[in-house]
């Protein structure tokens, strides 16, 4: 039997001057699948303006997905890589053991910036494996009834992703090219969510304007997608994870100590390597409150 579909609204969040609605993690929802993060900011004007200036950070335990709309990003990470982002392109960015990267707007950027920022958490067989980064400007894509649907993680409705991954999942970008309505597809042993990024849409029923998120838990064959021309969404989804993650600043772990090692080894210069580029200064770990991640645990 499918559990009741949950619609649920984003808190107002800041990453560096970026203004972004965080729709996941929720209070009473951690993951979707092995989905357990999701930023969405823009469409905004970054005419003029620096845009995005991101520091060099560190991340442990998961793998981050950056696809934009509109503009362009420039991604530096402690492997060496030097990537400029492209919307309908995929970066996939997996931290393992620990990795280190910066993101901003290049010099001369495009004046609009618009796009999410995605995390998986890595099942813990691999959590601590080497650090990696993947690039792929070529994804496959397939219409349905007015919408076109590009597949950037997993395999729905038939069309694979390259990119590796390493849980049941689902990730894709579905644009209205006119007013349209169709059957989505899914897989009645994962769990989804929906949401829009530029529009506005029904899903069996239910309102998505940006800001919004529908959870649908496992059950569902299939959800029934209405959406204005123009309008664009993201569907996410997988085998429930099953295990306990504990999630801290830029930290996917399963215990705090976990969290405690990581923070310590960024500030002494440790485990995460350098990213090359600007002379900026990396960003600092939070106080790390022990007491409050057993709690959150």
């Amino acid at each position: 039997m499918a559990a009741s579909p949950e619609l649920t609204g984003a808190r107002e969040a800041k990453v560096g001057d970026i203004a972004v609605r965080r729709l996941l993690p929720l209070r009473h929802r951690r993951t979707v699948g092995a989905w357990c993060f999701v930023d969405h900011y823009g469409p905004m004007s970054v005419d003029g303006v620096a845009g995005m200036q991101v520091p060099p950070h560190p991340h442990i335990g998961l793998q981050t997905v950056t696809w934009l709309l509109d503009g362009d990003v420039l991604h530096r990470d402690s492997l060496g890589t030097e990537q400029m982002i492209r919307p309908g392109q995929l970066n996939l960015m997996t931290a393992g053991h620990g990795i280190a990267h910066s993101e901003e707007s290049p010099d001369g950027h495009d004046p609009r910036l618009h796009g999410v920022q995605l995390w998986l958490a890595l099942p813990d067989r691999v959590r601590q494996m080497a650090p990696a980064f993947e690039h792929h400007a070529d994804l496959p894509a397939l219409g349905l009834d007015g919408f076109e649907v590009t597949v950037f993680a997993g395999s729905p409705a038939g069309a694979a992703s390259p990119a590796t991954v390493h849980s049941a999942i689902v990730g894709a970008e579905i644009s209205a090219r006119r007013h349209a309505q169709a059957r989505i597809p899914l897989r009645p042993g994962h769990e989804h969510v929906i949401f829009a990024a530029l529009g506005a849409a029904t899903v069996d029923g239910a309102a998505l304007t940006p800001g919004t998120l529908l959870y649908l838990g496992t059950g569902h064959e299939s959800v029934t997608l209405a959406a204005a021309e123009g309008s664009t969404l993201f569907l996410l989804g997988g085998e429930p994870l099953g295990e306990p993650v504990l999630m801290w600043w830029n930290f996917v772990g399963r215990t705090p100590d976990d969290i405690v090692e990581a923070a310590q080894d960024w500030g002494r210069g440790l485990r995460f390597g350098k990213v090359a580029g600007p002379e900026w200064e990396p960003l600092p770990a939070p106080p790390v409150d022990a007491a409050m991640l057993k709690r959150r645990r």
